[in-house]
């Protein structure tokens, strides 16, 4: 194992995250002059966070500058895990300095670096599941950084290293590949460092798209850019403490569904879209499963609710109207299918075959390649195909049709890999399960919410079922559980090989 090169790669690392919490701190200054308390302690929380930062990755990279620059298959994984890991760290730490700077005697959550540690994972793998329940009362510019910490670990914060940084050769493909979500997809240009900024500038054109479709529909500009960056990221964190419920506009919703749906494509295709291959990207497998699963979904969703009485995350009540059941139905369907987990109606209250369309869903997830998390699309297709190979040997043994998806074969290695992804989902959505149950009191979680908590973290979700419900956090649970959840959110969002690895005694001896 390299450690010289990976303590190079990850100090520089560091210092790209601390220049961007830095960025964060110089808006804040601009808000400061208005007489802000809060606006002035999270300010310096800011600094300070910027500057350990900097400390730390300049303690870790001037004294490995002689390092060979060749990363390992073994020292990328290193470098992922440890970037997603440590990255949390130093993205907590802003909260952590702010509650204690804050001179509040009352209790907050961010007065414990577990709940900040969960809030920055949680935001950095997308996953939107918050310890907070009083969310607008935060200072903006914590608000904005919890934001950006979706809007960086949508795209993953490896692959912005990879694109801002000089190139990293081979080693940059390893860390591309390493992080990238999904079975691996075709290059989108050869040089691995031109696909990452390709892949960043996509990102940021469709950042902009939709924070000026939202300030027409009527947002403001720091909520629009703040739920910009959260449905995009398909991260879910809001600046309200009702989500979207609380807006209570139906060109809003619309403007967001697009949004979250966009979110939850391959890139790569957007930049076949921006090469003229319309024909190639209508006709990718992938696209046309994810959009059929997203239409039948929501429509099983809207039919289930239609009668049914709607409640709000604004704890206002509306009848089941046909329009009402489809916008909210919807809504709901994408936001949990794209893992974005925006919430405009409390599905906790839902019909329980509507319920059971949303857990479904919330397994299936976005494609491969999209800022979405879950078990992914070309997966739930690959291991249907071979399902339905197997079914066909039982009757037709002699029969020698390979597996095929589009154009292209399945080989034996990609059939294995796939299945075995899925079998890990469920062995660690179970486990999950269980040790939430082990950690908390019996009189303090119930079945469906141990359950509804470990699929919403593994799979980067956020709100579920039961006490994880749209309208609830996860600020309740013991240090412990929110440890296990934390594991769980990055294991999700790094397919879990690249933090599983870590675990094996061959890993580290490198033979």
């Amino acid at each position: 194992m390299n450690f010289r090169e990976v303590f190079h790669n990850f100090g520089l690392l560091l210092v790209v995250l601390s220049l961007i919490l830095g960025i964060t701190a110089a808006w804040s200054a601009l808000g400061v002059g208005q007489g802000d308390p809060a606006e002035k302690q999270a300010l310096l929380a800011l600094l300070l966070s910027a500057g350990a930062g900097l400390t730390a990755g300049g303690l870790l990279y001037l004294p490995t500058r002689s390092a060979t620059r060749v990363l390992g298959r073994r020292e990328a994984l290193l470098l992922v895990a440890l970037g997603w890991l440590v990255s949390a760290a130093l993205g907590a730490l802003p909260f952590y300095l702010w509650a204690h700077l804050d001179g509040d005697p009352r209790p907050h959550p961010f007065d414990a670096f577990v709940n900040c540690y969960f809030e920055a994972m949680s935001g950095f793998t997308t996953t939107g599941a918050t310890v907070l329940s009083k969310i607008a009362s935060m200072p903006r510019s914590l608000l904005l950084w919890r934001a950006l910490t979706h809007w960086l670990g949508g795209l993953g914060i490896v692959v912005l290293f990879v694109a801002v940084l000089p190139s990293l050769g081979v080693g940059g493909k390893r860390l591309f590949r390493m992080e990238a979500p999904g079975p691996e997809k075709e290059g989108v240009r050869p040089h691995i460092r031109e696909t990452a900024r390709i892949l960043w500038l996509i990102y940021l054109g469709l950042t902009i798209t939709q924070a000026v479709a939202l300030r027409l529909a009527g947002m403001g500009w720091f909520d629009a850019v703040c739920h910009t960056f959260a449905t995009l990221a398909t991260g879910g964190f809001s600046t309200s403490d009702t989500s979207i419920g609380g807006y209570d506009s139906v060109a809003i919703d619309i403007i967001i569904i697009v949004f979250m749906v966009a979110a939850g494509v391959n890139f790569g295709l957007y930049y076949q879209l921006i090469r003229g291959r319309v024909r190639q990207v209508l006709q990718d497998g992938e696209l046309r499963g994810y959009l059929t699963i997203l239409l039948l979904g929501s429509l099983f969703v809207v039919v289930f609710l239609h009668g049914h009485t709607l409640q709000t995350t604004d704890g206002r009540l509306h009848d089941g109207s046909p329009a009402r059941a489809a916008l909210h139905g919807t809504f709901q369907a994408v936001s949990v299918q794209t893992t974005t987990g925006f919430c405009t109606a409390d599905f906790n209250q839902w019909p329980l075959l509507a319920r059971g369309v949303m857990i479904l869903l919330m397994f299936i997830g976005a494609s491969a390649g999209s800022t979405g998390g879950g078990i992914k699309v070309i997966r739930i297709l690959i291991c249907l195909k071979v399902l339905a190979s197997e079914i066909e040997r039982v009757f037709r043994p002699n029969v020698v049709r390979p597996v095929k998806f589009g154009a292209h074969p399945v080989d034996a290695d990609l059939k294995l890999a796939t299945l075995a992804y899925v079998l890990g989902i469920l062995v660690l959505f179970l486990l999950g399960a269980g040790l939430l149950l082990a950690l908390e009191a019996p009189q303090d979680i119930d079945f469906a919410t141990a359950i509804s908590a470990s699929v919403a973290t593994l799979c980067n979700i956020g709100p579920g079922l039961g006490m994880v419900g749209a309208v609830e956090n996860y600020g309740w649970f013991t240090a412990g559980s929110k440890i296990v959840m934390c594991l769980l959110m990055a294991l999700g969002r790094l397919e879990i090989f690249a933090i599983a690895v870590l675990f094996f005694p061959r890993f580290w001896r490198g033979d």
